[in-house]
């Protein structure tokens, strides 16, 4: 009897490693951060993420992502390709535009091998808790060597740090 219970009880712990195994071969990458990036000198804002490598890939991998655009309209799409020797990929969306303070935007990633074979898709979201009314239209500084920009800083000494005005209207959540 109390052999019998002994094998019970390996055979479960088999079936629980097993499968944590198929669970990482489905899953070779994790979401491990997501932030929305404010960079004030060029008044830019981007979409960043930070994949964690959970199992192994083919060589020739890339992730395909579509992000929400905070515009409105078509989704921003890119690709990027994904080398085996990172252990971790970050992802950063081209500059976005009219991000909305606590509103969730929705991230779509498919990883794909050389011959645009699905791996795996993760669908999340990023909420941002600041909005774009924080940066201003147009860069402080142009060119490599920080010079500031004369169409924030007017040469009779005053500055424009206006916002973006062109952003559609949010929408209310009543």
């Amino acid at each position: 009897m109390k052999r019998s219970g002994f094998y019970i009880g390996l055979l479960a712990l088999l079936a629980a490693i097993s499968a944590c195994e198929r669970s990482e071969k489905d899953e070779p990458l994790k979401v491990q951060g997501k932030v929305f990036i404010f960079n004030y000198r060029i008044a830019s804002a981007t979409y960043v993420l930070s994949l964690a490598r959970n199992a192994p890939l083919p060589d020739e991998s890339y992730a395909e992502v579509r992000y929400e655009n905070p515009r409105g309209g078509a989704p921003i799409e890119t690709r990027t390709k994904i080398f085996p020797f990172w252990d971790k990929i970050a992802l950063e969306s081209p500059p976005v535009h009219c991000i909305v303070k606590d509103k969730p935007y929705a991230i779509s990633i498919r990883i794909v091998d050389g011959k645009d074979k699905l791996i795996q898709t993760i669908d999340t979201t990023l909420t941002s808790s600041l909005d774009q009314t924080i940066l201003p239209a147009k860069g402080l500084v142009v060119g490599p060597i920080y010079t500031p920009n004369p169409e924030v800083f007017k040469a009779d000494g005053t500055r424009d740090f206006s916002p973006e005005s062109d952003c559609p209207a949010p929408v209310s959540k009543t």
